[in-house]
């Protein structure tokens, strides 16, 4: 038997469910209730970070890290051309049913690597702050948009921020859902709002000169936002008047899927203990 991670000792198992996927394969899930509870959310959290998600870089946090979305065109190839073979066996006929099992296990690889990428990414920022804050998306609305809705599902924004909450939650950590109105237009320095199209990717404020990466700016507004619901006092190195951050680091997904922290080095950003 193999099993995704251990029973804490003090789990009491409250439920089992036991389900077989389509690849054919056997799964126990246990829902299990520890004495621990959560640890307390700080009154006042000095690690905050401000996280914008987008499609070109799948987080661009305020903190200056900018984390690529995990590569899965091997696995998008394997299931299509999986999908292709299917495509040619008569229907309801032994090697029919026994190709229906290779895509299932195509669209379980695909959805393994995606959900292994997300649950270290939401992991890493849950431990590693007091507070985080976030655009209250709506996924399932984005999705109905005409163009792009492919891109958009594979980058499962709103899987990311369910787990980013629980985890939060578990970790005692701020979880701040903002309102994501004007985040990228907005100037996070003087709030002046600028029309900016997909493909302009630096924000150059007309009224006070601030400019930044687009995405770094959206991160700036998210966190301001994040104070202000929690109601904690913006700091006064936020933003930093820079045009590209000599620190903000892009980190490939490869990193996040190997070590589970998209930091490139303890010179970058200090970790946290646990």
């Amino acid at each position: 038997m193999i099993s995704h991670r251990e029973v804490p000792a003090d789990a009491t198992i409250k439920e089992v469910v036991v389900k077989q996927e389509p690849t054919g394969e056997w799964f126990a899930v246990l829902g299990i209730e520890t004495e621990n509870g959560a640890p307390p959310k700080p009154e006042n959290p000095e690690k905050c970070v401000g996280i914008d998600v987008g499609i070109l870089k799948y987080a661009h946090d305020s903190d200056g890290t900018a984390v690529e979305g995990p590569d899965l065109t091997d696995e998008r190839e394997r299931l299509e051309r999986a999908q292709r073979d299917l495509s040619r066996k008569d229907h309801g006929s032994a090697n029919y049913e026994k190709q229906q099992r290779v895509v299932a296990r195509r669209h379980a690889d695909l959805k393994r690597k995606r959900r292994d990428f997300l649950h270290k990414l939401s992991n890493y920022y849950a431990r590693e702050y007091d507070l985080v804050a976030v655009e209250d998306l709506d996924a399932k609305g984005l999705m109905e948009l005409p163009s792009n809705s492919r891109n958009r599902a594979g980058a499962a924004w709103g899987t990311f921020l369910r787990m980013l909450e629980y985890k939060c939650d578990r970790e005692g950590t701020h979880f701040v859902a903002v309102n994501p109105r004007g985040t990228t237009k907005e100037c996070s320095k003087c709030g002046v709002e600028t029309e900016k199209p997909l493909w302009v990717r630096e924000h150059s404020c007309p009224s006070c000169g601030f400019e930044a990466d687009r995405d770094l700016n959206a991160a700036y507004n998210i966190l301001s936002r994040g104070f202000d619901q929690v109601g904690v006092v913006h700091p006064d190195s936020m933003p930093a008047e820079t045009a590209l951050p000599p620190g903000t680091v892009a980190v490939p997904a490869e990193r996040v899927l190997e070590t589970g922290s998209p930091v490139l080095s303890e010179a970058v950003r200090p970790s946290r203990a646990g």
